[in-house]
């Protein structure tokens, strides 16, 4: 059926509201983007990771309805696990979804559960990619807690993204390292444990070590690779993926 050019395309509606989002601070885009008729139905995608509960915090006062897309690879930490049990509590959160890769896929393409040691790109598209791809196809847009300091793929990122005819939200764009402590000390808001162990970026257990003084906070994923993101986040088309120096600081 063609596109009704009446209706505004996925990218029209982002470039609109990257206009709206000019000067307005993170709280009211995540109010305005909960209960706006023109993003549509959204979901919060979290990894419940390291700085994640900034995020879900907004959310929560907010719309504590708004559905949690939590992505379990089945080679997540103990502690990233517990750690959103906890949160999930701590917040009132209640519709938390647990999206995992289908057993039939693993079964096929993953036996022995060593794919991560051959091709780490292969893992993350079976355990992340495809599986939240089946999770977001049921909606209008999604946010994420992507920010612009987190490496040089992210430099330019808007609040508002186009990305397979949906909305991406990415309300803290904007914001650094001193804005995100600053918010979880003034709500007090549970840290998650491997942090302090020296893991400011947390991905799975197999494929995350922790971060030395001087290096970049995501040096501690994928170490060793020219890599940058699981899959989940695109830049024009293509997985990310740096140079040489893409971990430096």
């Amino acid at each position: 059926m063609p596109r009704d050019p009446l209706t505004p395309t996925a990218a029209e509606r982002a470039a609109a509201l990257n206009d709206y989002a000019r000067g307005v601070n993170a709280t009211d885009i995540v109010r305005d983007v909960v209960t706006n008729p023109y993003v549509g139905k959204t979901a919060l995608v979290s990894s419940f990771g390291a700085e994640s509960v900034v995020l879900l915090h907004m959310v929560a006062q907010v719309a504590p309805w708004t559905p949690i897309l939590f992505i379990d690879t089945r080679m997540l930490f103990d502690e990233t696990l517990k750690y959103q049990r906890d949160v999930a509590d701590f917040l009132a959160l209640t519709d938390v979804r647990k999206i995992r890769a289908r057993h039939l896929d693993l079964a096929t393409d993953d036996p022995a559960d060593d794919l991560n040691t051959r091709n780490t790109d292969a893992c993350c598209d079976l355990r992340k990619t495809q599986p939240l791809k089946r999770a977001v196809a049921g909606f209008d847009g999604w946010m994420t807690g992507r920010k612009r300091f987190q490496s040089g793929t992210r430099a330019a990122l808007n609040h508002f993204e186009a990305e397979d005819g949906r909305i991406k939200i990415n309300p803290l764009a904007a914001w650094g390292p001193k804005e995100i402590a600053s918010y979880m000390d003034r709500h007090d808001l549970p840290r998650h444990p491997l942090v302090a162990q020296g893991y400011p970026s947390i991905g799975c257990a197999p494929c995350t070590s922790p971060v030395k003084p001087g290096e970049d906070a995501r040096a501690g994923r994928w170490r060793g690779e020219t890599k940058e993101e699981c899959g989940i986040h695109f830049v024009d088309g293509k997985m990310v993926r740096g140079g040489p120096s893409a971990h430096t600081s």
